[in-house]
Parts: structure tokens; C-alpha cells; sequence
């Protein structure tokens, strides 16, 4: 099984994409072979370096994958770089074992990628195009191919191997369908009224002075290199468009929808005189009876038989060529004299038959514009790129030169903050670039890629590191924060005191009474429950089962402040019986998909602890 390429690139552009292919499972060590000069190795796991640049990429692609998960910027990081690391462990261990592919398997993936591709079918023009835009040889290229499917090859070998036993079965079903009994009272924190004094407002501050910080911004200029920007400054003539419409007319047409049936006549141990004599003498019958039911009485052909003799739409090249030329004439509705075949002879009937249309100019012509001028404008935007990425990389302390070499104008941003969604800031990657270090201390960034039709390199206009607001500014606030504060504490004072006494055999109803706290009771609760806050719901369900008649008490904290204390008194194993047999199948395959991960996931930490892997930056 191949990985899925999501959409084809478009744009000169496209070769970026290919070095970021990536195979299942998340395995993106291929676009790491690139020759990056005399810069000092961010990490190296064996004899393989990786760079800033790298590490960079496998950032920007592990964080789309996880966007608005709410994890952390260097969390995130981190978990990149190991990634990038596990990666190339697997590569150098597959390579190691002497795993490998065939030949014809890599050309047959690579044939399938879109971006070679035209009209549906692999375009060598455009495979050998895009690979010399960025001085590839093919070789190398299929080298890339190559490790990419073979580390898949081997994590299926894992994956696919894993199975899972009715034991398996049994225990996942009781704790799925477990059903969990409880009791609990809610404790929101109370409404303070009490000024806190000077000197608490003062300590407070001082203990959290980061909340009370303004980010750290920044101001930007940028060259915006846009495809499209350029596509609307190309001119097109009536004549262009006509003639740019005659050759690529074949991007308009709709190809002929043909519809055949047939009724053979096998030749056999009868002799073709025989089955060609049955052939006449049912074609006489067809002129008054139902082909279809003719086709399922008379067919030697026993699978489209069944089918009235319906063979489906008509495709050239799948039928003997004598057979072809008749089917491909016939009119609708009209039944063919006896053609002969090496199967014997065939009555052929064209049951559907819609013409071949092909759009005209005028209806076409608005698209056909936009086409044209994307595809005059795309090799302008590739020479403006690499004009821009040579000046901009030999004169990185200024703008003006790749300006002035671009004829493209220098944009200016406001100040942003690494959190900022408006403007130019609202690209991540932008924001990312504006404020790395290379660019902090100066320097033009980088070629940045957003999407395959634009690029930009910015520099530095202004920076504002983070400041903390002065106290008089954000009292307010504090004093706000420290009634909370208190608030939340008095509140887990009193949660903390019911779990006490409830552990030492009190009553939760009498202890309930006693502070003005309203019990809830709960029976039979699933893990699917949904009318509950989930907070509580997972506390439940992570809570160790009663012993000895004594209930589990917890307290559970709410993002708000409140407090839930719970009492859990009965836990009742889930049923393992199941109505259906395709939902036991589902079930094992992904208990066995989970155990052949974590046979592959130990797998990779032991090669990790095995593997020379030096780190070059601060942990």
C-alpha cells in the first residue's frame, strides 16, 4: 500500500512538495538528503547531519498536523526534532538489514504522483522539468523514492503482523462498556468583597509578573513574490486565447459515452460454421425479441449473461480490434451482423450513446483567460524566485537590491506578536521566520513557501522585546486576580476538609446539609456519557475501583475555579457481548492495529538508545 498524495501541485513551484513527501505513519526522512553546505549540524544520528533548516521543515509540518491541539510552541519542537531523529534511526536500521524494493516498484510509484502527470498520464517531459529546475537527476531522486518505501515496507511488516485474541477482545469490551456508580456535590469558589491590602497587591505582582507582561513584538518588511499577482499583469490578446484554446482543446472535451451489450456464439467442438449459423439465427430473432433476454437465453458468455449481455461503457483497447471497429460505429439501439473473434462470434448492441461535445471558446473563454495567463506568468514567477533567493542570500543586511533586481515592491507590516492572525502575520510561517534569531539579528529570512504560488523574504523593521506593565497600570487586574485567587483557595480548603471526612466515614449527604451543598447522584454511567463536564467524566472513569465497601473520594477542578467532590461506591464490568459480528471484527483489528504501534513504537526507543545520536543545541 502506497501513501495517498493529497492534491497536485501546481506552478513551478512543485518540486518543493516533492522533496516533502512523506510516506504513513509520519515518516518524513527523505527530504532531509539536500547538501547544506559548511553550517554546524543542529543533530546527527550516525554519519547523517541534520541542519536549522531541517529541523525547521519537520517543525512546520508536525505542527499542521497538530493545529489547534493547544500544545506549546516548544513542545512541539521537541517533539519534531525526535521525530526527525526517529526517522532517520528507522532509515539507517532498514538499510541495515539489507531491506529493499524493486525497481518496478518505485517507477510505478512515481508514474502514479500527480505531479508528473498530464491529462491522467505520466509526462516524462514534466518528470525530467521539474527535477532539472532544481538540478536532480532522476537517480537521486528514486534514491529518496526508494527509502521512503522501504521504511514504510518494513513498519507494515509490524503493523500488518499484529493480531489481537478474544481474551483481548473480552478485556476491552469490560472496560468500554464499564458502567460506574457516584455521588458528588459541587463547591464554586465564593464571591469576595474584601480590598486586598497594599502589600498584598504588591507581593501578588510581584510573584506573577509574566502574566502582566506585553509580548514581544515585531515589524516586518517583505518582498511578496505572488504567482497570481503576476498571472493579472500578463496581457492576452482574442487571437492568444484562441490559439492557446486550440491547443489545449482537449481540456474542454468530453469524451463519448458508449454503452455495449453483446451475445456470443463460442465456436467449441461445433466449428466456427456452427456458432456463426446460431449467430444469424438469433440476430433474425432480435429484430422482434428483447436483446437482454435473448443475450441471457442464447450467451455463451455466462458472467455478462446474467447481465442481458451488458459489457458497460466501451474502452478502447480492451476488446479484440475486429470487435472494436464494429462497436465503435454501431448506432444506439442498432445490432451488429455476426462479428467473429477468437472467442467465436458476437451480436453486438450499442444500448447508450452520448456524443462527444467539446465546450466552444466563448463559454470557456473567462477560465481559458486565467489559464493562460498563470501559464505565461509561471515561468517569470520561477526566475523572479530564484532572483530573489541568489540577491536576497548575497546581500542579507538590506531588501533593496532584490527589489530593485525583482521589480517587485517592498511591503511593510505593523507590529505583531508570535500570537498575531492579521495581515501578512496571519501566516504561521511568517511569524515563525520574523522571529528566529538569523532575522532578529538582522538578516533577510529565508525563502519562505506559502503554498505553490507565492514566496517571501522579509527582514526586520522594528523589535520590542516583552515588558512588564508597571504595577499602577494593572492593579485592576491584580486585585481582580487575587479575589480570585483566595476565592479558588477557600473553595479547595472546604473540598479538601469533605474528602477528609468522608474518607473517615461521614455521610456526603449529612456533610452535603451541613454546607448549604446540593448531593448529585449518578447510576450506570458509561464512558460515552455526555451530559456531564468531561473533567468530571475522566476523573471517574481514572479512579480506582471501591475495596472493601469503601468508596473512591476524589476532588475533580474545573477550569472556572469550582471544585467537584466525588464519592465512587460501585463499579460494574462491562458486557462482551456484541449484536453484531462486523463490530467485534472492527474491534480487533484496531486492538491489534494498537499493539502492533506500540511493538513498533518500543521498537524505534530501542533503536534510538542504540543509535550515535549527537545533540548541538541546549536542551
Amino acid at each position: 500500500m502506497l501513501l495517498k498524495i493529497r492534491e497536485k501541485a501546481q506552478g513551478v513551484f512543485a518540486w518543493i512538495i516533492l522533496i516533502l513527501i512523506c510516506v504513513p505513519f509520519a515518516l518524513w526522512g527523505i527530504q532531509n538528503y539536500l547538501d547544506v553546505g559548511k553550517e554546524t549540524p543542529v543533530v546527527t544520528v550516525g554519519d547523517k547531519d541534520f541542519f536549522q533548516r531541517d529541523v525547521n521543515r519537520a517543525y512546520a509540518q508536525y505542527s499542521q498536523k497538530l493545529a489547534g491541539m493547544g500544545i506549546d510552541e516548544q513542545t512541539l519542537k521537541k517533539q519534531a526534532l525526535n521525530k526527525l531523529v526517529n526517522d532517520e534511526v528507522l532509515l539507517q536500521y532498514v538499510q541495515d538489514q539489507g531491506l529493499v524494493v524493486t525497481d518496478d516498484a518505485v517507477r510505478s510509484f512515481i508514474s502514479s504522483l500527480q505531479y508528473f502527470q498530464t491529462n491522467g498520464k505520466f509526462d516524462k517531459k514534466q518528470y525530467r522539468a521539474l527535477l532539472a529546475s532544481q538540478n536532480m537527476s532522476s537517480g537521486e531522486f528514486q534514491h529518496r523514492i526508494r527509502n521512503a518505501l522501504i521504511m514504510e515496507q518494513f513498519q507494515h511488516s509490524i503493523l500488518d503482523s499484529s493480531f489481537a485474541t478474544a481474551y483481548d477482545v473480552e478485556q476491552f469490551l469490560k472496560i468500554q462498556n464499564q458502567q460506574r456508580d457516584f455521588e458528588f456535590v459541587t463547591i464554586a469558589p465564593p464571591e469576595l468583597k474584601e480590598t486586598p491590602s497594599d502589600q498584598e497587591v504588591q507581593e501578588y505582582y510581584q510573584q506573577h509578573q509574566d502574566a502582566y507582561q506585553t509580548p514581544e513584538m515585531v515589524s516586518i518588511e517583505y518582498i511578496d513574490l505572488s504567482l497570481p499577482e503576476l498571472a493579472e499583469k500578463v496581457q492576452a490578446t482574442e487571437e492568444q486565447l484562441k490559439a492557446f484554446y486550440e491547443e489545449h482543446k482537449d481540456l474542454y472535451r468530453t469524451e463519448e459515452r458508449r454503452k455495449i451489450s453483446h451475445i456470443l456464439f463460442a465456436a467449441g467442438k461445433e466449428g466456427d460454421q456452427a456458432a456463426l449459423a446460431r449467430a444469424k439465427k438469433a440476430r433474425e430473432r432480435a429484430k422482434t425479441e428483447d436483446f437482454a433476454k435473448l443475450a441471457k437465453e442464447l450467451s455463451d458468455d455466462k458472467f455478462s449473461a446474467k447481465q442481458g449481455g451488458d459489457l458497460g461503457l466501451f474502452t478502447v483497447g480492451t476488446m479484440e480490434p475486429a470487435f472494436e471497429e464494429v462497436a465503435s460505429k454501431l448506432k444506439q439501439g442498432e445490432i451488429s451482423e455476426p462479428v467473429k473473434s477468437a472467442y467465436g462470434y458476437h451480436l453486438i448492441k450499442v444500448t447508450e450513446l452520448v456524443p462527444a461535445t467539446t465546450k466552444p471558446f466563448s463559454a470557456v473563454r473567462e477560465e481559458l483567460k486565467k489559464a493562460y495567463q498563470k501559464s505565461r506568468a509561471e515561468n517569470t514567477f520561477y526566475e523572479l524566485g530564484e532572483t530573489l533567493t541568489e540577491v536576497s542570500f548575497e546581500q542579507p543586511d538590506n531588501l533593496l537590491a532584490a527589489a530593485d533586481a525583482t521589480g517587485v515592491p517592498i511591503k511593510k507590516s505593523e507590529l505583531f506578536s508570535r500570537n498575531s492572525k492579521q495581515g501578512i502575520a496571519a501566516e504561521q510561517a511568517i511569524r515563525e521566520a520574523a522571529f528566529s534569531d538569523d532575522v532578529l539579528q538582522g538578516n533577510n529570512s529565508e525563502p519562505i513557501e506559502l503554498g505553490t504560488d507565492r514566496l517571501v523574504v522579509l527582514r526586520i523593521l522594528d523589535h520590542r522585546p516583552a515588558t512588564t506593565r508597571p504595577l499602577e497600570e494593572v492593579r485592576g487586574e491584580v486585585i481582580a486576580a487575587l479575589q480570585r485567587s483566595k476565592a479558588e483557595q477557600q473553595a479547595q480548603e472546604l473540598a479538601s476538609n469533605i474528602k477528609r471526612q468522608l474518607l473517615a466515614g461521614e455521610s456526603l449527604q449529612k456533610l452535603a446539609e451541613t454546607h448549604g451543598l446540593a448531593v448529585q447522584k449518578r447510576t450506570g454511567v458509561t464512558r460515552d456519557k455526555a451530559d456531564m463536564p468531561w473533567q468530571l467524566r475522566q476523573a471517574v472513569f481514572k479512579a480506582a475501583k471501591p475495596v472493601a465497601g469503601k468508596p473512591t473520594v476524589f476532588i475533580v477542578d474545573y477550569p472556572d475555579g469550582q471544585k467537584a467532590v466525588v464519592s465512587l461506591v460501585k463499579v460494574t464490568a462491562g458486557s462482551v457481548d456484541l449484536p453484531d459480528a462486523k463490530q467485534r471484527e472492527n474491534i480487533e483489528a484496531n486492538i491489534a492495529r494498537a499493539l502492533g504501534q506500540a511493538v513498533f513504537n518500543a521498537l524505534i526507543k530501542d533503536l534510538q538508545a542504540r543509535a550515535d545520536i549527537t545533540l548541538n543545541i541546549e536542551k
